[in-house]
């Protein structure tokens, strides 16, 4: 009889369930993780609404390499004991995609095609540990890891891909530099991360908001942004126009949950040149949407999503440094038989003004 292991399952609507699984053998090409904290993201909330079939969600996973395989130890570059951050995507490595470096747009990482990615694997597929929720995790030959540094405490560790987008986003992307300034609409906490790499680049970060996410805007401040705009009480144009002596904003991001406003505020804040980003689905249609702004500013419009195996570097390097005040995005920290309570206050129908909400198994 094997070592058995204990996980939370997603097993209906807005319902998880602790169950056993067996801790599997591995080949020579796999390995086995200890869970140590898990960062839930808005992709973990909506399989928890949307239930489809049982799987234990959860891919914003830290922990350390409890068993592993000797060609996987020699592909990796790691062995037993080392503490990791994991990637979400598992790579065919053979397409155009991963071939270019592009492995996040690889069909084989995506389940809508069928594909399978760590937090959406469901448990009938064989060894069941897929996901972060749980105390071990089954690693894929395929799988990508990053070495994190022993003395980063565990919910910092946590936000390595939230971080991992916003370098892809504001560094690799929107090539943000020194001297620039950068306009964030949405300070959630993709959007406070990404107002953190857009530091780490040397920029001015003005954070933009509600009066509903007062607290987040106070808290973007206490992270380092330079300024801050409550477009619940202040006109949006005319304060970036005071904050830039009239330039406007260099690079515009838009990662708003709700409605299509704030696509049309970024375009329009951002200055002629300028570049604008798109990181949030709205799943409607844009009304009223005035494509001659963008030709006659000259504007850069640009989707972003993701992150690639650069900008996760970048952002284990930054959460090693210790530059920012990063625990303090930490809002929630559960245990495995709270992964219930945890989803739930994510998704904002559990406790109290969320953020990064984390479990530890």
């Amino acid at each position: 009889m094997g070592k058995k292991v204990l996980a939370a399952v997603a097993v209906g609507e807005k319902e998880t369930a602790l169950r056993e699984f067996e801790l599997p053998d591995i080949s020579s090409e796999e390995g086995i993780l200890r869970v140590e904290i898990v960062g839930i993201c808005g992709t973990d909330v909506s399989y928890y609404r949307h239930f489809q079939e049982p799987k234990i969600l959860g891919h914003h996973v830290i922990g350390y390499i409890e068993k592993i395989g000797e060609i996987a130890s020699k592909k990796w570059g790691l062995k037993e004991g080392d503490r990791v951050a994991m990637e979400e995507y598992i790579p065919c490595g053979q397409c155009k995609a991963c071939r270019t470096g592009a492995y996040r747009s690889c069909t084989f990482t995506d389940p809508r095609s069928g594909g399978i990615r760590y937090g959406t694997v469901p448990i009938s597929m064989s060894p069941s540990l897929w996901g972060g929720f749980s105390q071990y995790m089954y690693l894929h030959p395929n799988s990508v890891l990053h070495k994190m540094a022993e003395h980063v405490p565990a919910v910092e560790a946590a936000l390595t891909l939230p971080l991992a987008n916003g370098f892809e986003w504001m560094s690799i992307e929107g090539k943000v530099t020194t001297g620039q300034v950068v306009a964030i609409y949405g300070p959630g906490q993709q959007g406070l991360a990404c107002g953190l790499a857009a530091k780490a680049a040397g920029a001015t970060v003005i954070m933009i908001g509600r009066s509903s996410s007062l607290r987040r805007l106070t808290l973007a401040q206490e992270l380092g942004m330079d300024y801050i705009i409550n477009t619940t009480t202040d006109d949006l144009y005319s304060s970036i126009e005071q904050i830039t002596n009239g330039r406007m904003a260099d690079v515009v991001l838009d990662v708003t949950s709700g409605g299509t406003a704030p696509i049309t505020d970024s375009i329009n804040i951002a200055k002629k040149g300028g570049t604008v980003l798109l990181g949030a689905y709205k799943y409607q249609a844009i009304p009223d949407w005035d494509i001659d702004t963008v030709i006659k500013k000259t504007l850069t419009l640009k989707g972003v999503r993701g992150h690639s195996f650069e900008s996760v570097q970048m952002a284990t390097e930054l959460i090693a440094a210790g530059r920012f005040p990063l625990s303090l995005l930490n809002s929630h920290n559960y245990g495995l038989d709270q992964v219930d309570l945890a989803l739930k206050t994510a998704g904002g129908e559990g406790e109290p003004a969320p953020l990064l909400v984390t479990v530890t198994p």
